[in-house]
């Protein structure tokens, strides 16, 4: 390729997944605050500078004032693609006035002495300020004052019962889809098949063959344990199980068990182990000795301690290969969230869930949406309140509000994952008491990232891939987190990038890339069904006689509340 990805370029919106970082390290508004007095300090320490960038935002605000508005682009900004805020004078000097407003605190903040993070965090910070007075987000935005006279007034009513209903039942967010659209097991996760293990942990469903012979190695999909599985089983036209199970693939997929606060002891080795049962079970349904892991998100980092765990007991011949869908093993990330983090942060998130028991996912979903509020908060504000409409009927954000909890432990353990970054060391990580050292595990393996991704950034994940031995091969999907999984062959706009090389600096890799049209899932089936050995009959038949077949899939760890 001949050019980088620009810094801070994102075309595609971030994607809607609550397992941002920032979120799972239980990041506050309370942490703003020390940002908040550095700032006004800063104000106080330098008055002149202040004094000279206020006379010039005064004089920009005279000049908008007077109807020099012909500066300032927003073709790409979806806010304000209302032909009022361009044509009619009285909202071409609200916008202007709110981007000149904009422009001079950020030029307050790029030319002070604070060091180079304190600005990171104060642009930050004047961001979330920002886009919180937006003008759109007003009363006044035309959109609203066009629907307000074309319903004679029914949007306002409407506006003001949506806004009473998330008050009382959504931690006054507006709510960001329709959730009377769809129902587990109805019109979403309805692929047959049947639950053919339960432990207090998860639940293992098998799902009915959709081909005429099938291969001989099974594959085994670990979903994030801070969402359920349905991810990979949506609709029909984006179902990843589906698409597996119609090329011939035998799949499995684990179903996370949503704890509680008695199950606050539950850690990474407790789910380890859990996946090392349901890879047994899945060994003696399939009648096969080897099984192809895959696993998204904090999934993946599941695997990965899985795949080390068994290498240090020697039985590393259990796995046939592994697949890494957007998952961080290196945790090093850059992002405006961590910035905030520090030692009394961390501490702070492990006392709340120890003392809950659980870090609830209503807590991570709101932290997540306050990382991206013009994706997750004001759309919605102007879409239920503002418009008086009813959210959006959307399968994925139906997923994304389906809540789950985190086990004080296992949180415990993601806290010190993103804190000390174990798994880039020989032993730096222990597991069931084994150490844990990628590099001995020399299975073959398959990466995806999205070069849109600010969940696990792509060049985290290029890092992560490096850290496994055996043959690795890693694909750059054109896409954000969740659009990098669902990824559908089909879509016109879908492309990746690869390269057969893997140099230690991402950038160096992204440089000699080619581009390939398309998703990258018909190149991960010809990878996996290259490993999976002979095709034979297939049986229709689900579990087997020390595993038979309990309830039908969906299951019933999916429904727990």
């Amino acid at each position: 390729m001949g050019k980088k990805p620009e810094a801070g370029v994102s075309p595609i919106p971030a994607s809607f997944v609550k397992a941002k970082p920032g979120a799972t390290l239980g990041l506050r508004g309370r942490n703003l605050l020390p940002t908040l007095r550095t700032l006004a300090l800063q104000g106080i320490k330098q008055p002149i500078h202040s004094a000279r960038h206020a006379l010039a935002l005064g004089g920009q605000l005279g000049r908008v004032l007077f109807g020099d508005t012909s500066d300032q682009s927003l073709a790409e900004d979806a806010r304000f693609q209302d032909p009022s805020w361009h044509l009619n004078p009285f909202y071409r000097r609200r916008l202007q006035a709110y981007l000149a407003c904009q422009k001079q605190l950020n030029a307050w903040i790029d030319e002070s002495h604070l060091t180079a993070d304190d600005q990171a965090r104060a642009r930050f910070i004047l961001a979330q300020l920002g886009d919180a007075l937006s003008p759109s987000n007003s009363p006044l935005n035309p959109l609203a004052v066009k629907e307000l006279f074309n319903t004679g007034g029914a949007s306002l009513l409407k506006g003001l019962g949506h806004l009473l209903d998330d008050l009382r039942h959504n931690g006054g967010l507006p709510s960001q889809v329709s959730k009377q659209a769809f129902e587990v097991g109805r019109n979403i996760a309805t692929t047959p098949g049947a639950v053919v293990f339960r432990n207090e942990l998860l639940e293992l469903i098998q799902y009915q063959p959709m081909s005429e012979k099938h291969y001989a190695r099974p594959l085994l999909i670990v979903p994030p344990q801070i969402n359920k599985y349905y991810i990979f089983d949506l609709s029909t036209q984006k179902s990843f199980v589906q698409y597996a199970l119609q090329n011939g693939l035998q799949v499995f997929i684990v179903s996370w068990r949503n704890p509680n606060a008695s199950h606050r002891e539950w850690g990474l080795s407790n789910y380890v182990q859990a996946i090392e049962k349901a890879l047994d079970v899945t060994r003696a349904v399939s009648g096969c000795k080897e099984v192809h892991l895959m696993g998204a998100c904090a999934g993946g980092l599941s695997i990965a301690a899985l795949q080390g765990y068994l290498q240090a007991k020697r039985q590393l011949h259990k796995v046939a290969s592994a697949t890494y869908l957007v998952s961080l093993l290196d945790s090093q990330i850059d992002s405006s969230a961590m910035l905030f983090v520090n030692e009394q942060t961390l501490e702070a998130a492990r006392r709340r869930s120890c003392r809950k028991g659980v870090l609830e996912g209503r807590d991570m979903s709101q932290i997540f949406a306050w990382m991206r509020p013009n994706d997750l908060i004001w759309n919605y504000w102007i879409n239920n309140y503002l418009l008086g409409k009813q959210p959006p009927a959307f399968d994925i954000l139906y997923w994304n509000n389906d809540n789950t909890r985190l086990p004080a432990a296992l949180h415990g353990d993601l806290l010190d994952f993103f804190q000390h970054n174990p798994l880039t060391r020989p032993g730096g990580m222990e597991v069931c008491g084994m150490p844990v050292n990628l590099e001995k595990v020399t299975v073959d393996s398959f990466s995806i990232a999205g070069i849109n991704d600010h969940i696990t950034p792509w060049d985290a994940v290029y890092r992560s891939t490096r850290l496994l031995g055996g043959e690795r091969r890693f694909v750059l999907s054109n896409s954000g987190h969740i659009q990098s999984i669902l990824n559908p062959p089909g879509n016109p706009k879908a492309s990746y990038l690869e390269n057969d090389k893997l140099p230690s600096d991402p950038r160096a890799w992204y440089f000699d890339t080619q581009k390939h049209e398309g998703s990258w899932w018909p190149e991960w089936l010809g990878w996996i069904q290259a490993r999976s050995g002979e095709q034979t009959d297939t049986p229709m038949a689900l579990g087997n006689q020390n595993h038979p077949p309990m309830e039908a899939a969906p299951g019933t760890y999916v429904h727990e509340r």
